[in-house]
């Protein structure tokens, strides 16, 4: 097998984070959702304006290749190589079913660098949201997500660990100037990409893990557009939780077993990536 096809490392990390979305929404795919009020666009990443480079904490030096691998980026596009990667590993129906191809190094960048803030906007992820509908409980508190939830992340978390975080890491190394390249794009000219990994990568560890599921309540939405079934929006009705980044909300979304299923996963690629970071 083509050692291209280990590449996928760090699409592994984003859809352990995001695949969690769609058990937040109440959603019957033939119902169409009421116009919802304007929201304002986030925010432009801000950007470091001293003129002293920010210290790298763990560089990484793709190595040096011969040939056709020696430079990822082709005449094609820079995400050639990396949909051919993906489609070798998984073969191509699972590469349509899963995955979004188009910008898919910007759009992965992206949402690592999301998933460490309040917000992880769906139109950037490079994946598709994991299908079916969200379920609920009701107790004598209130609702709370419900366990059949935590039943549909199941499959996808066993995927997830059946890939070798090693092997995945040494490609991530390998096509590495292509993150680099799409997070000065992103608007971080003296930003790292790898730093950045690393540090949400810490902060989806540091998720905490209710002891019971996590209680819910459906999000006030102000104005003459709210919603209604089956388009209903719920929010943790704990404020500690609330507060949580975007990655970690969809991990204490996912039940309690697949977080730490999915975090043990995340120290051995962090461990993987730290170790291949280059001392200067």
């Amino acid at each position: 097998m083509n050692k291209l096809v280990y590449w996928v490392g760090v699409p592994v990390l984003v859809a352990v984070a995001i695949a969690g979305y769609w058990l937040w929404r109440d959603r019957q795919p033939q119902a169409t959702p009421p116009e919802a009020p304007a929201v304002a666009a986030a925010p432009a990443p801000e950007v470091a304006t001293s003129a002293v480079e920010p210290a790298i904490k763990y560089p990484i030096e793709a190595p040096q290749a011969e040939g056709a691998d020696a430079a990822p980026a082709t005449a094609a596009g820079p995400d050639d190589p990396v949909v051919a990667a993906l489609t070798e590993l998984l073969g191509r129906p699972a590469v349509r079913a899963h995955l979004q191809l188009d910008g898919f190094v910007q759009h992965l960048v992206a949402t690592v660098d999301n998933l460490g803030r309040s917000h992880a906007p769906p139109r950037l992820w490079p994946v598709q949201p994991t299908p079916g509908r969200f379920a609920h409980e009701q107790g004598t508190g209130g609702a709370f997500i419900g366990a059949a939830n935590h039943a549909r992340y199941a499959p996808f978390v066993g995927w997830v660990e059946s890939i070798g975080s090693a092997r995945a890491v040494a490609l991530y190394v390998r096509f590495y100037p292509l993150f680099q390249q799409a997070y000065v794009e992103l608007g971080y000219p003296r930003g790292y990409f790898n730093d950045r990994l690393v540090e949400v990568i810490d902060q989806l560890l540091a998720t905490p893990e209710p002891a019971e599921p996590p209680a819910i309540e459906l999000t006030e939405v102000k104005g003459s557009a709210a919603p209604t079934r089956p388009w209903l929006l719920y929010e943790f009705s704990d404020p500690s939780l609330r507060a949580l980044s975007a990655g970690q909300k969809i991990l204490v979304r996912m039940g309690v077993a697949n977080e730490r299923r999915l975090k043990a996963k995340l120290v051995e690629l962090r461990s993987q990536i730290t170790s291949k970071a280059t001392r200067r």
